[in-house]
C-alpha cells in the first residue's frame, strides 16, 4: 500500500532538501518522479540537479531531453510515471490523482508560505479520507527529521 509523507520545511529550503531525499532514494535503487504544477520551476531544479554540488550531480531527465525510460529521476509538470519510479515527490503545492502508482508519495511543502502550509493540511485530510497511510516530518533543530504524527489508514497514532 502507497504510503504518503508530509515534509514541512521550516529550515532548509526546497532546493536543499530535494537533492538529498533525491540521491537517498537512489541509493536504494529507487527510480523517481518530481513533479510540481510550476513548468518555470521544472526548469530551474533542471539545471539546479546538475549544478548543486560541485563534486557530483544528479542524473535526471525532463520532457524536453526525453528517454523517460532511461531516467532515474523525471521532473514533471505532469500528473505520469514515465519511467516506472516508485516514489513521488510532490513540491509547489502539486497533486496527484495517481498516488496507487507509487510505494511513496513525499509532500515537499514550505512551512514559511500560507499557501502552501493549507494546500498541505487539505492534502492529508484528501489523502487520509482515501485510506492511504501518512506521516507527517518537520525538520528539526540538528537538521535532521522527526516524525510528529502518522495515520494508519485513517487512525491516528
Amino acid at each position: 500500500m502507497t504510503e504518503f509523507r508530509f515534509y514541512h520545511l521550516v529550515r532548509q529550503p526546497l532546493t536543499a532538501v530535494l537533492p538529498v531525499l533525491l540521491e537517498k532514494s537512489l541509493e536504494r535503487d529507487w527510480r523517481c518522479v518530481v513533479r510540481s504544477p510550476v513548468p518555470d520551476r521544472i526548469q530551474a531544479l533542471n539545471r539546479h540537479l546538475w549544478t548543486y554540488r560541485e563534486e557530483s550531480f544528479l542524473a535526471h531527465g525532463t520532457d524536453s531531453e526525453g528517454h523517460a525510460a532511461d531516467q532515474p529521476i523525471w521532473l514533471t509538470f505532469e500528473d505520469e510515471n514515465p519511467n516506472g519510479a516508485v516514489i513521488l515527490f510532490l513540491i509547489d503545492g502539486a497533486d496527484t490523482d495517481a498516488g496507487r502508482q507509487y510505494d511513496l508519495v513525499c509532500l515537499l511543502f514550505n512551512g514559511n508560505d500560507a499557501e502552501e502550509l493549507n494546500k498541505a493540511r487539505s492534502q492529508w485530510q484528501r489523502y487520509k479520507d482515501d485510506g492511504f497511510t501518512l506521516s507527517y516530518w518537520q525538520q528539526s533543530e540538528a537538521g535532521g527529521w522527526e516524525m510528529k504524527r502518522k495515520t494508519d489508514g485513517g487512525e491516528t497514532n
